[in-house]
């Protein structure tokens, strides 16, 4: 599943000016540390990839695939202590942390599996008869060294979403995860590099903004994952540098449920849609709209269904619903967001509070109006604001009034009636009777619109060919000496290229044949 930074910066707590500690957001102990890659350190990573990728490109998807399916075979090995440490490191539950290791595997079934026939030559037609004598084709090349920097919130998802495609393609990858959760994705290319002794086309750089900075600098294609403000800066410096870049951004997703829908399902979907990960993800439900008529009993469920959650240190896989937040940073947005509500008049009929460790209760907040901050800024935490609204036009203005567009949910047992407000939303993905599946579906694009970024992540061959630049090639099928419209000009070349060009471009005999008007 993807996942996005807030749009607040993190930060683990330093070591040394050399190293990051990485604490454990349950309890605040440290549990591994890595190194700050200098600018310098960066340059040379991505000198040896650019030397290691040459012959990466030269096997071909077929010598590469074999490659992504050992590490696809290794992570499987290694599922369990994979999974530790993102239960470590990013305070998710079990159950949260357990879905990576899979859906890793499904990302990189995928790509190994599609790649060949992906990236096989393209050929096309002449789009016009003068043109029939030319054999055209498209190619495709990869950038031959590709900067993948990802977020905290998934430490295994957010990269493998990423990295498997842009492998498969060709390219060398340098990735840059979060200094807050950087160990799960640090073991991985640990096992590609040294276990597996792979090519050595993927590595790892680690540190703070500048170590992303210095990456993007050194690369010839960026994809990024987090916050707005930080992707902004990144799209900027990739137009200055005349790169490529790839941004998923911030999200602020809207729920509608209208007055047909069926309550239990929705509920059940809210509250998993807004509690997942506890509500660090970007296509978290951040907003839901309820059509007047079913309110009140909506309400009820989501009360119910979130004061039976289970927060807090598991003694056990399994022994909670909701974990802890990544950094105390983003803690204290949702308490801002969560705060500013409640003053402003609304209601928490469950949760609210913090609890010890970088805990934040899971909270309903009602009553709430269009312009508190929960409602209009990026929240990432587990809060879940509903509002009651007149009807479904009123529900899509409101979810369309954000600087954000995602994904949203539209629910309804009437489908043709939900894909049709889903086709006013302002967003890149809308699900129907369900909340975030569109993860992951790897065959359709994963895009925002608006601030909530550019270009898109999945969507079948252009998740990979992304990766690539295409290359036209042609051929002539005849080569006389010279071509009609090459030096010497004649007026007989020039009447006959008159003549052929009416012929092939006109669409009545008139001006086919040149004939004045009448």
């Amino acid at each position: 599943m993807a996942g996005q930074a807030s749009t607040a910066s993190t930060t683990a707590v330093p070591g040394t000016a050399e190293s990051i500690e990485v604490r454990r957001p349950a309890d605040g102990t440290v549990i591994g540390n890595v190194p700050v890659h200098t600018a310098a350190d960066v340059a040379a990573m991505a000198a040896q990839l650019r030397e290691a990728q040459v012959e990466w490109e030269a096997i071909g998807p077929h010598g590469r695939r074999l490659w992504l399916q050992r590490l696809r075979d290794w992570m499987l090995d290694n599922e369990d202590r994979l999974t530790e440490l993102v239960v470590a490191e990013s305070g998710k539950v079990h159950q949260d942390a357990s879905v990576e290791v899979p859906t890793c595997v499904d990302i990189i079934n995928y790509y190994a599996e599609h790649a060949e026939a992906f990236m096989a030559d393209r050929r096309e037609r002449p789009h016009s008869p003068a043109y029939l004598t030319k054999q055209l084709k498209v190619v495709h090349r990869p950038h031959p060294l590709v900067g993948v920097i990802t977020a905290w919130n998934f430490p295994l998802v957010s990269p493998l979403i990423d990295v498997p495609p842009a492998l498969a393609a060709g390219c060398a990858v340098l990735s840059k995860p979060s200094e807050a959760a950087p160990l799960a994705w640090g073991e991985v290319v640990r096992g590609w590099r040294e276990d597996l002794a792979a090519p050595p086309v993927l590595a790892c750089a680690t540190g703070f903004g500048e170590t992303g900075a210095a990456v993007v600098d050194a690369v010839d294609m960026v994809q990024f994952t987090g916050s707005a403000a930080t992707g902004r800066r990144i799209g900027i410096r990739c137009a200055e540098r005349m790169i490529p870049a790839g941004l998923e951004l911030g999200g602020k997703d809207a729920m509608i449920v209208l007055a047909d829908a069926d309550l239990e399902r929705a509920a059940n979907g809210a509250v998993w849609g807004g509690f997942f990960n506890a509500g660090q993800v970007c296509v978290s439900v951040e907003r839901v709209f309820v059509e007047a008529p079913v309110y009140d009993a909506f309400v009820e469920k989501v009360v119910e269904k979130t004061r039976a959650l289970r927060q807090g240190p598991e003694r056990g896989p399994f022994g909670a619903d909701v974990g802890a937040l990544v950094t105390d940073a983003q803690l204290q947005i949702v308490a801002r967001h969560v705060d500013d509500a409640l003053a402003r008049g609304a209601k928490a009929p469950v949760g609210g509070g913090r609890r010890p460790g970088q805990y934040f209760e899971p909270t309903v907040l009602t009553d709430v109006t269009a312009d508190m901050e929960c409602m209009t800024e990026e929240t990432f935490g587990p809060t879940l604001p509903v509002m009651k609204v007149a009807d479904a036009d009123e529900a899509v203005r409101l979810a369309n009034a954000s600087e954000y567009g995602l994904s949203a949910a539209v629910y309804s047992k009437d489908h043709a009636r939900a894909e049709a407000v889903g086709r006013r939303l302002e967003v890149g993905t809308v699900n129907i009777n369900n909340s975030a599946i569109n993860v992951f579906q790897l065959s359709v694009p994963m895009g925002g619109w608006k601030n909530s970024g550019l270009g898109a992540r999945s969507g079948g061959a252009d998740g990979l060919l992304k990766y690539c630049r295409s290359q036209t090639i042609t051929v002539d099928r005849f080569e006389p000496a010279s071509e009609l419209i090459w030096f010497p000009y004649t007026q007989t070349k020039g009447r006959i290229f008159s003549t052929v060009s009416r012929l092939i471009g006109g669409r009545d005999l008139r001006r086919r044949f040149g004939m004045r008007p009448r």
